[in-house]
């Protein structure tokens, strides 16, 4: 009970974190463009990441190479998220940007969990998993007008 209270607790913390990091995105790009932002805030997660990296002793980093092609280019992904917020922060506003966000990963998540992608464990769409997407959805919409 007590690691199920912790994982929610580090998930909330996550959420904070990207809820706090997307308005000073869109202020950052907004003052140096979509791709300069990318850039400092990327490398500002390099510098943190090989702090923590160092501290823990390299973890397995030596594996790098045995990685499939996606693995490596997903911090592509970062770029799309800071460009998506440096434009749609100041246009609509750091709830509707970030709820938006969240409508899309919620979307992504429930299709790689049913389908099995990226060698997640599946876990199929059911009645409940899409009565719980219609209510965010929902939520979302209500946010977002």
């Amino acid at each position: 009970m007590l690691e199920t209270i912790l994982t929610i607790a580090i998930g909330l913390i996550g959420g904070i974190a990207v809820g706090t990091q997307a308005p000073i995105a869109g202020a950052m790009g907004a003052r140096v463009g979509g791709a300069a932002s990318s850039l400092i805030v990327h490398l500002g997660g390099t510098l943190a990441s090989l702090l923590l990296l160092l501290t823990r002793g390299g973890e397995q980093i030596g594996q790098w190479r045995s990685l499939p092609w996606y693995m490596l280019g997903c911090g592509a992904f970062g770029l799309v998220l800071y460009l998506t917020l440096t434009h749609t922060i100041p246009r609509l506003g750091a709830g509707t940007a970030v709820t938006l966000v969240i409508v899309g990963q919620l979307l992504a998540a429930l299709l790689i969990d049913h389908f099995g992608a990226f060698d997640i464990a599946v876990k199929q769409i059911d009645a409940s998993r899409v009565v719980a997407a219609v209510l965010l959805l929902t939520g979302a919409f209500l946010m977002v007008r």
